[in-house]
């Protein structure tokens, strides 16, 4: 990972070295220098960038074929991005996580808020997923998951490697086991008083969804006593809580046939097998087909706006989901809503969600707004890493 040779790119002379020297930890391509020389450069260098003036700036990684064409990876240029470089990085993602969890299930690693852009690392026990979702990444996994190895002592690494993320960067969709073996039947995951099962290898993103963790949490002191319907539910995040704090019984709702499996198998582990049933469709399908009333209804769908350039066809989507939702509520009862579109910032999307509540003939009032948990730290100049909203509604 160390730089073999001097390699330099620059800032344009239009382009403003501030935001980078205030931290801003990204480069765009119109912003960069693309001469001859850095377009040569192999997706993932490591090279000093300066700014017009030629003046030392930070250390980046590089990728031409990437609208983000330099990435920092260390505010000092002369800094030495090596083997003992990583690992102090990681000790100190490593550092924190154990501080938040008793136990190892968690995300380790949350890209550029924790100083290892674009590397996203899941913890399972004695077993870890790993998302290199930029070209430094990539280019340097092997040493990333010998450091990750020593500092945890995981036995088995699978690589993540579907991520939107990376087709930006230009990378491949080839992921699979590196190191060990795991379970075919999946990975259990303690966590809110429920066992999930995670299918670290075909699973969504890593197989779960940690970043929910405290938003289930607060759902399910919501939901004792209550029917549930956990729509977009995958391996039952939320009703599987529910259940576990005493819901009467939680109806999950998913399109993925296996996803409906591990909710079942969760279930049975956390001995609520007999008050969870499933239903596999379309999620907006279901909305309009359920007949009575629940007590919690959740919605927690796919980013409908993973872009700006979708974002108001995305907002519609959110607005027709919290009109179907909003109906199925009995007087008084909660309603959750979920995005984890970076684009649709949380005022559009609340202002979305409360358009479709009131086109369904229902007043409510607002009780939490949620965010992912703190093992998904913020980066403080890149707004796309609170990218996860949660209302919590309370319906007439």
């Amino acid at each position: 990972m160390e730089r073999d040779s001097p390699a330099t790119v620059s800032l344009r002379p239009k382009a403003s070295a501030t935001q980078i020297r205030r931290g801003f930890p990204w480069v765009y391509s119109d912003d960069l220098v693309m001469d001859r020389r850095t377009r040569a450069l192999a997706p993932g260098t490591v090279a000093e960038l300066r700014d017009a003036e030629r003046k030392p700036l930070a250390l980046v990684s590089v990728n031409p074929e990437s609208r983000v064409a330099a990435r920092v990876l260390d505010r000092d240029p002369k800094a030495r991005p090596d083997g003992a470089w990583l690992r102090r990085r990681l000790a100190a993602a490593l550092a924190l996580r154990d501080r938040l969890h008793p136990d190892p299930f968690y995300r380790m690693v949350h890209a550029e808020a924790d100083g290892l852009p674009g590397l996203v690392i899941d913890r399972y026990g004695d077993a870890a997923a790993v998302q290199p979702n930029s070209a430094w990444a990539e280019a340097n996994l092997g040493e990333i998951v010998a450091a990750l190895r020593e500092l945890t002592g995981a036995r088995a690494v699978v690589k993540s490697a579907g991520s939107r993320s990376r087709a930006l960067e230009g990378l491949d969709a080839q992921g699979g086991v590196l190191v060990g073996e795991i379970p075919p039947q999946g990975v259990c995951v303690p966590m809110n008083g429920a066992s999930y099962m995670a299918d670290l290898i075909g699973g969504q993103k890593t197989g779960l969804f940690y970043d929910q963790r405290p938003n289930h949490a607060f759902a399910a002191r919501l939901a004792k006593g209550a029917r549930v319907l956990d729509v977009f539910s995958h391996v039952g995040g939320f009703s599987l809580a529910a259940l576990a704090a005493g819901a009467d019984e939680a109806l999950a709702v998913d399109s993925s046939a296996a996803a409906l499996d591990l909710a079942r198998e969760g279930a049975a582990r956390t001995g609520v097998a007999d008050r969870l049933s499933t239903e596999r469709g379309d999620a907006f399908e279901a909305l309009a087909a359920q007949s009575g009333a629940f007590g919690l209804v959740v919605c927690d769908p796919p980013a409908f706006a993973p872009s700006r350039r979708v974002l108001e066809t995305g907002l519609r989507a959110y607005e027709r989901v919290a009109r179907l939702a909003a109906a199925r509520v009995e007087p008084g009862g909660y309603l959750v809503l979920c995005s984890c579109s970076y684009a649709a910032e949380l005022a559009k999307f609340q202002a979305a969600c409360a358009r479709g509540v009131g086109r369904a003939g229902r007043r409510f009032s607002i009780i939490r707004t949620g965010f992912a948990g703190p093992d998904h730290p913020q980066h403080p100049q890149l707004g796309r890493t609170a990218y996860l909203k949660a209302l919590f509604l309370r319906l007439d």
